[in-house]
């Protein structure tokens, strides 16, 4: 989910009474000032202490997804960052350092890993032990939260159910300890149809248990309730397909048993109605009101592709297209990654998006990728480049600040992100 999610960012704070996830990526957070070394193999020069393994994986993701091949040691990296139980950090300087309890590990840095490297093939071993961690550490609720044992939140649950699902497992049949899916937790983040903001989904409960709607979990929870990943094919296979896209698909369906497909749908109206003044979801950070959210616009696209409302998702696609380039030049991998799987849910072309190539501009913010996969469309147009661009790495100010406001007090941590992703993605 997901994602860059701000909303993640503030239940960061799960850990000391709030909630707070980054499986999201930033859209409006000042650019960070790059580290004074970042290793050869990782996408983006800022400083990757926040976001290293999502950027990453979000990268390798989205260059797998046009056919790209990327460069052995861009994965390398992301392979060694994880630890010997199969977690991952947001990022270990010293990979050759075993990891301890002080190694911050996270549901969201792990999840988005280890769907990048199942869709590279990569070695069972790797993400056979992945997903063994990330089912160790599912709550009773049956969802996760961003820190192992954390509270639970929609961006965290859904970017785990997509790198499950995409890893093979079952996640409908995945029960917790007290015989919770991840859906039955999904299902209790859902707002109510009679209530403010109905169908959407909440990050997590307020301190009185009441459920407030928010986009960005929304746009992750549309994915998590269908069990799909970040990658959503073009001509989306959710619940309805095109007749979602009907006159009664703003509707609101109720009840206490609602179904997962329910819920998403529930969730894909209320984006449809979000984005429908201007074409963009607004920014949820203080201080940025009437500002757009670039970030969770786009993955609010793979999600209305998803729940197969692709004509819905045409106005934020398009403002996207002919408004994202500046944010996607300032904040780097994580950003122009979400734009090509935004564009692929769509059937878009990620090399032509407004006139821009969002491919060949990923590219340039890493290592030169290998030989193009013959099944892509534009055979050998990878950049060459190993420069790099002076990026954010598409992390939110929120997630920062919320980060260095949970390690200040010694508590490990760290998006939907997303995530964001801030709990993505």
């Amino acid at each position: 989910m997901f994602v860059r999610r701000s909303a993640a960012v503030l239940a960061a704070t799960a850990v000391i009474g709030t909630a707070f996830a980054p499986a999201a990526l930033a859209d409006e957070s000042p650019s960070a000032s790059p580290a004074p070394t970042t290793p050869s193999g990782l996408y983006g020069s800022s400083d990757p202490t926040y976001d290293g393994v999502w950027r990453q994986s979000l990268a390798l993701l989205a260059q797998h997804t046009v056919g790209v091949k990327p460069a052995a040691k861009a994965v390398d990296w992301l392979t060694g960052q994880q630890c010997a139980n199969g977690a991952f950090a947001a990022y270990r300087a010293d990979p050759t350092t075993k990891c301890d309890a002080k190694t911050q590990l996270d549901t969201n840095s792990t999840a988005a890993a280890l769907q990048a490297l199942e869709a590279l093939d990569a070695d069972d071993a790797v993400t056979g032990a992945a997903v063994k961690w990330l089912k160790s550490v599912q709550n009773e609720d049956g969802g996760w939260g961003y820190l192992p044992g954390g509270a639970g939140d929609t961006n965290s649950t859904s970017v785990v159910i997509g790198a499950l699902e995409a890893a093979g497992t079952d996640t409908r049949g995945l029960r917790s300890k007290d015989d919770r899916t991840p859906y039955d937790a999904l299902r209790g983040l859902a707002v109510p149809c009679d209530a403010d903001g109905g169908g959407a989904f909440a990050f997590q409960p307020d301190k009185k248990g009441k459920l407030a709607a928010n986009a960005d979990a929304t746009a992750a929870g549309v994915l998590g309730a269908l069990g799909e990943g970040l990658v959503t094919d073009p001509e989306g296979e959710g619940e309805g397909g095109e007749g979602k896209e009907s006159s009664d698909a703003s509707k609101c369906t109720g009840g206490d048993s609602l179904t997962p497909e329910q819920a998403a749908a529930n969730g894909a109206a209320y984006l449809v109605g979000a984005a429908a003044k201007n074409g963009h979801l607004e920014s949820a950070l203080a201080g940025a009101e009437d500002q757009p959210d670039y970030g969770n616009t786009a993955d609010t696209v793979v999600a209305l592709a998803a729940a197969g409302r692709t004509a819905d998702a045409g106005k934020p696609l398009a403002w996207l297209e002919k408004n994202s380039g500046p944010w996607a030049a300032k904040s780097g991998p994580a950003a122009y990654a979400q734009l090509i799987l935004a564009a692929h849910a769509t059937g878009a072309d990620p090399r032509d998006f407004g006139g821009a190539d969002l491919v060949k501009q990923l590219g340039a913010t890493g290592p030169a990728a290998q030989a193009a996969d013959p099944s892509s469309s534009k055979e050998g147009e990878q950049d060459k480049s190993e420069d790099k661009n002076e990026d954010d790495g598409g992390v939110s100010v929120w997630w920062i600040v919320g980060v260095g406001l949970v390690g200040g007090i010694g508590v490990g941590f760290l998006l939907s992100g997303r995530s964001k992703k801030k709990q993505q993605p």
